[in-house]
């Protein structure tokens, strides 16, 4: 469901934003082809971001939530033999379902999982026909020859001074080509047909037009184009980009071309020749001079109309094409339909309040035990395995409802961890009153260690600042009352459960306080336990305790003062 979700997001969004720069294209139609081209390849730019955009922005909800479409209380949808909790009636399913003749468990379809398929397969297309494309250029390549005639190095040679281009750029002829083509970034490539070599007047036309594709980078374009299209294959908005997009990067070639003083009647003659030797699948992954059938006429009539205004993009204007598409494109890849997950999940409580909808799925047969068929779960249908481990622990739907009581959002896993260590719901009371705010988890660790109400609370009366934490840790080390009884007997004093848990991992011993008589006390205690000896000496105020492995702990403590002595009558 999830990745269907993403995909509609995908859908609805990437057709505002190709909608979008068609309309900025529609009102920037007196600008030069540079300046519209720029608008064109940002918007696929924002639209090869906005994938990428959806998963990474934080999400943006400013719908209130009575027009969110989410469901407030998701409800667990069953095959038609089981209900739920609240309604054990067969209850009909939302997806189709078909049973094999032996009466086998239902096999489910569902077109949500079968989305991410029906996506991929048109992808996969598209970019296989792309990658094979690119791969025949750079073997053509392989197999082409060097062009060495002199007409067509001068011709390269200046239009590289006058673009200012100061990348090496590789001058080939193959036979395999009906008309020129270039492609390349760092290592850019012009591709001539033989035919094209012989009409050695025409080389400073074929060469400006070529070279400033190369010198305008647009061959990445036309390659993010693709990519574009690939990926947004069921939006026509996009295919409409991209055709116009490509189409522009022609006609600033085009204006390239006539700004290096060639004549446009004559590079208008040109075209139409070309327009005779397309290179058709080639052209899916270069540029060409030779146009397509349906670009000649607009390219002719831009090459024959003096009064357009022609030349690149500026900076600025960059700039802002920029600014503009990413300011619509970010909040609209964050934008969320649904509501805010607070005001959901305030009306999932509301609506869980109102109707007591514990639900669960109940898959079973006409066989099956009735304890099986009414267990609970909730916010997700339950697994076979969780149906067997309830039914084994004993788990009731009558249990279930108190346990909600105590926490609503429990799971099927805490509900079978709680049944099996002995909580109840009113262990849970108890504790609860004795510690606030427990989590369910803790008092299952603490019925798992058989912690009853009674030792928590002769433990909070020693510490009064313990927790629960504090309580588990302290039966895990054996400690219980007569532990911290007999210590504090024996003089010393124990702040925290803390200090009661170091002195039982450092000493292994309980020492027990002998009995002094009241006229002769005996400043000194020694106490002797499976080779472990404690000493404690009231005088000094220290308590001392030796192991058998030869380890010592030493605690010392306050002597208390000394009782004030009884006033002197006259």
């Amino acid at each position: 469901m999830l990745i269907t979700a993403i995909l509609l997001s995908l859908a609805w969004k990437s057709v505002v934003v190709a909608g979008l720069t068609l309309g900025l294209l529609r009102l920037a139609r007196w600008r030069s082809a540079g300046e519209r081209s720029m608008i064109a390849h940002a918007g696929l730019v924002a639209l090869l971001a906005l994938p990428a955009a959806i998963l990474l922005l934080p999400q943006w909800a400013p719908l209130p939530a009575s027009w969110s479409f989410e469901q407030a209380v998701p409800i667990a949808q069953t095959a038609t033999t089981g209900g739920s909790a609240i309604d054990p009636a067969p209850a009909a399913t939302s997806v189709p379902v078909a049973v094999d003749s032996a009466g086998s468990t239902p096999i489910v379809f569902s077109w949500s999982e079968l989305a991410p398929f029906l996506y991929l397969a048109p992808l996969l297309l598209l970019s296989g026909v792309m990658a094979l494309a690119v791969v025949r250029l750079f073997a053509m390549r392989g197999r082409a020859e060097i062009l060495v005639e002199g007409s067509w190095l001068s011709a390269l040679a200046e239009a590289q001074r006058r673009m200012g281009f100061k990348h090496g750029t590789a001058l080939l002829v193959s036979k395999e080509l009906r008309s020129p083509i270039s492609w390349g970034v760092l290592r850019p490539t012009i591709v001539l047909s033989p035919k094209a070599v012989a009409a050695s007047d025409e080389a400073e036309a074929i060469i400006a037009h070529e070279l400033a594709h190369v010198a305008r980078l647009d061959w990445a374009k036309l390659l993010g184009a693709r990519i574009a299209c690939a990926v947004f294959w069921f939006n026509p908005f996009v295919w409409m980009l991209a055709r116009e997009s490509h189409q522009l990067r022609e006609e600033a070639a085009d204006d390239a071309v006539l700004m290096a003083d060639i004549d446009g009647p004559d590079y208008a003659t040109l075209l139409v020749g070309a327009a005779r030797h397309d290179n058709q699948g080639t052209l899916l992954a270069a540029h060409g001079v030779a146009p397509g059938k349906d670009s000649l006429k607009r390219r002719i009539t831009r090459v024959l109309d003096g009064s357009l205004k022609r030349g690149p993009a500026s900076a600025s204007w960059m700039l802002m094409s920029l600014v503009v598409l990413a300011g619509i494109t970010a909040p609209l890849a964050a934008f969320s339909a649904t509501a805010k997950p607070e005001a959901t999940e305030a009306s999932r409580t509301s609506v869980a309040s109102t109707t007591r909808a514990a639900t669960i799925t109940s898959s079973s047969s006409a066989a099956a035990t009735k304890g099986a068929n009414d267990t609970a779960a909730v916010a997700k249908p339950l697994s076979a395995e969780e149906l067997v481990s309830m039914r084994a622990v004993g788990v009731t739907p009558e249990y279930v409802a108190e346990m909600r009581e105590h926490k609503p959002a429990i799971t099927a896993d805490e509900i079978i961890g709680a049944k099996a260590a002995g909580v109840d719901p009113a262990y849970i009371k108890t504790m609860r009153g004795i510690f606030p705010g427990t989590d369910i988890d803790e008092l299952v660790g603490a019925a798992a260690l058989h912690i009853e109400p009674r030792f928590a609370r002769d433990m909070k009366s020693h510490f009064p600042d313990i927790s629960i934490d504090d309580v588990i840790a302290l039966r895990a080390m054996g400690i219980d009352c007569d532990f911290v009884t007999d210590m504090q007997k024996a003089g010393v004093k124990m702040r925290s459960a803390d200090d009661a848990i170091e002195l039982r991992a450092t000493s292994g011993f309980r020492p027990v306080a002998k009995p002094r008589p009241a006229a002769t006390p005996r400043p000194v205690a020694k106490a002797v336990q499976n080779g472990n000896v404690a000493i404690v000496d009231l005088e000094r105020g220290v308590i001392e305790a030796r192991r058998a492995d030869g380890r010592t702990a030493r605690i010392e403590f306050p002597q208390a003062p000394e009782p004030p002595k009884p006033p002197v009558r006259d």
